[in-house]
């Protein structure tokens, strides 16, 4: 397939305030009509949330940081299958397949976005925030939709010899 190859990674800087691109890569997700000066501030203010709620709640094992938090989160809700459509002899199929790594985090971006952003009436860094730290307790919105998703593709399991 020509022209799907970019060099959107090796382009990609990290963050100016921790360094780090995967933070950046949700910075970009979060941007809305290209105001990334805005999309930045909601995430840093976030972030501080996050920070401040974990210097209040001294739990051990418990990450420091608040990027940790942010990390973790991340990691909680990537899904490992889904369920792709496919037709087969006039029929179609709920076939599992095993997501890969960069789906796997863009679709962890794209639901806690979307959990964080239903939450009407708040500032949305306080419930991005709040979506984060959830997810990070393996709670949450974006939780639920990756549960949701697993228990699709453990329903489907019987179709899963059309995944070819």
């Amino acid at each position: 397939m020509a022209g799907r190859i970019t060099k959107s990674e090796q382009q990609l800087r990290p963050d100016p305030r921790f360094n780090d691109k995967t933070l950046s890569k949700f910075i970009n997700c979060i941007m809305v009509d290209g105001k990334k000066s805005v999309a930045i501030r909601v995430m840093y203010d976030s972030l501080d949330l996050i920070q401040n709620k974990l210097d209040k709640e001294k739990i051990p094992d418990a990450p420091e940081t608040a990027v940790e938090v942010f990390h973790m989160a991340i990691d909680n809700v990537k899904p490992h299958v889904e369920v792709r459509s496919k037709r087969v002899g006039g029929a179609n199929y709920q076939v599992p397949m095993p997501v890969n790594s960069r789906r796997q985090t863009s679709l962890a971006f794209r639901w806690i976005r979307e959990a964080a952003r239903s939450e009407k009436g708040r500032p949305i860094a306080r419930s991005l925030a709040e979506e984060i730290y959830n997810a990070a307790r393996r709670e949450g919105k974006a939780m639920q939709t990756r549960e949701q998703v697993h228990r699709m593709a453990e329903a489907n399991k019987a179709f899963a010899h059309f995944a070819w």
